[in-house]
């Protein structure tokens, strides 16, 4: 597991852990987080990390017990309380695998809630792997200080996309027609349960970007004046979306 020494000079590690929190609380982790521990970082028994978990926020927590494959913290101090992003999906057409890769870890790091794969006609993958993506939004997390870490859906075509996850949520898609369009979100587009869908580098089919113009509550947003690579347009739009609503 890649996780991150935010500070070299306090050896600030940060792990997120699937159990609960609290004072005195031991925590197991497995083999990949121990063998980080013990191996990469060379840390010892007594030695001090944090911990989160998206609920309970951050804490400090020395190692009582740590082997190449398994280590044992005992919680010491709240740091941190529970914190929570604004209210954004990303719905995004899967790429090239390290591209996708940077999506996830990028959208996790700015701060969304959840993030859709959505298969379109032009998608360059067909095929993700969930867990691995998740991962991804962990590592991403861990690394940039973040106390929430966005839930990761399984792939799903756009239409399944329109009708079964949405519900009420303000659908913000990045049109590329609408290159050379000032960028930015109109004044009518509601802060709180939005989604933003970007598509793939193929941009949308006719088909799509008409079913996409046509589904209540939608609003087709241009990111300006250049033709942007898919995963450089989702970085752009989730900035904007943020700088509009002062999340930024």
């Amino acid at each position: 597991m890649q996780l991150n020494d935010i500070d070299k000079g306090s050896r600030r590690i940060r792990l997120f852990v699937e159990c609960g929190l609290r004072e005195g609380k031991l925590v197991e982790v497995g083999a990949d987080s121990a063998n980080y521990l013990f191996s990469v970082m060379r840390l010892a028994r007594g030695s001090v990390v944090h911990l989160f978990n998206g609920r309970d926020g951050e804490w400090s927590a020395e190692i009582s017990d740590l082997g190449k494959r398994r280590a044992v913290l005992a919680c010491i101090e709240n740091l941190r309380d529970q914190s929570y992003p604004p209210d954004l999906w990303l719905a995004f057409a899967p790429l090239r695998k390290t591209r996708t890769d940077f999506v996830v870890e990028k959208a996790a790091e700015l701060g969304v809630d959840r993030i859709v794969p959505v298969l379109c006609a032009h998608s360059n993958a067909r095929r993700i792997s969930r867990k691995r993506l998740r991962q991804r939004a962990v590592e991403a997390v861990e690394q940039c200080g973040g106390l929430h870490v966005p839930s990761v859906q399984d792939l799903a075509t756009l239409e399944d996309f329109l009708v079964g996850e949405l519900g009420d949520r303000k659908l913000v898609f990045c049109d590329e027609s609408m290159s050379g369009s000032d960028a930015g979100f109109p004044s009518d587009c509601e802060a709180e349960r939005c989604c933003i869908l970007v598509g793939p580098e193929g941009g949308f089919s006719d088909y799509e970007r008409r079913i996409l113009r046509e589904f209540p509550g939608s609003i087709p947003v241009s990111l300006g004046p250049r033709i942007l690579r898919a995963e450089t347009a989702t970085v752009v739009a989730i900035a904007l979306w943020q700088r509009f609503y002062g999340d930024w």
